[in-house]
């Protein structure tokens, strides 16, 4: 079985090399790709602004990067502004951007899923009156945690880091879409957003996903593969070795929503 991983450009690349590291057939097909916001000066009016947030929220490891990649010269993260990740990987990327472990705060290594609630559970026991949160993220997204830190009393905004393109399959990519809708259970379609199963449906929509399998990293990705028509999906925590466990304990079967 191929597995397809449908991430960024950006990430795409080093998740296909790991899971062929660990005895998996894997290829490339990114269903979301990355580019930076319309206008920066938001951004660089953060960075400039970070001084006065008690917590910076990254809502994605592209996220961090295209928030560090926009900083002005001879800014500096400020040492009593935490930053605050909602799974491995955005805590990943926020190491490698420098960010010190004791300014760090992440969901617990056991959690149940990687989210903002994973990660409300870490700040929920803190008094948030009057303190200043920022959120960055792309265009859009979840305002579950901006609406809960809110009424506990944080002044909460949102910057824009990054934009979502529409995917533009190169030959190989169109090459393994063709592949896959010939061939569903010979693929598996691995999702780590809900917006990448929209964009696929955008780049096939005459498919019949009933015979497709998908492996997706999250409760909510999972529901919206379901709606788009796979008929087996299969969930995993979503790292890498995760996924690949996931994916390597025989054949895929539906699991209940």
């Amino acid at each position: 079985m191929r597995l397809i991983v449908t991430r960024p450009p950006a990430q795409a690349g080093a998740w296909v090399e790991r899971l062929r590291a660990l005895g998996l057939d894997a290829a490339a097909l990114p269903l979301i790709h990355i580019g930076p916001p319309d206008d920066a000066a938001p951004v660089h009016a953060a960075w400039l602004a970070l001084p006065g947030c008690a917590l910076v929220v990254f809502v994605s490891a592209n996220a961090v990067q295209q928030f560090f990649a926009l900083r002005p010269a001879g800014c500096v993260w400020p040492a009593g502004t935490r930053g605050a990740s909602t799974g491995p990987g955005t805590s990943a990327a926020l190491r490698a951007a420098g960010l010190p472990a004791a300014l760090l705060v992440e969901p617990a290594a056991d959690a149940a899923a990687f989210d903002s609630e994973a990660l409300w559970a870490r700040l929920e026991h803190e008094d948030w009156s009057a303190r200043r949160v920022l959120v960055v993220r792309g265009e859009e997204g979840r305002d579950w945690l901006a609406g809960t830190l809110r009424e506990r009393g944080a002044a909460v905004d949102f910057v824009a880091a990054y934009r979502r393109l529409a995917p533009v399959p190169d030959a190989d990519g169109r090459a393994l879409l063709a592949a896959a809708l010939q061939r569903p259970r010979e693929h598996l379609w691995i999702f780590s957003s809900s917006e990448a199963i929209g964009r696929l449906r955008e780049l096939a929509p005459a498919a019949d996903w009933s015979a497709a399998r998908a492996l997706a990293t999250h409760p909510r990705i999972a529901e919206a593969a379901r709606a788009a028509g796979f008929g087996d999906v299969r969930q995993s925590a979503p790292g890498a070795a995760e996924v690949a466990r996931t994916a390597g304990t025989g054949p895929i079967e539906s699991v209940a929503p």
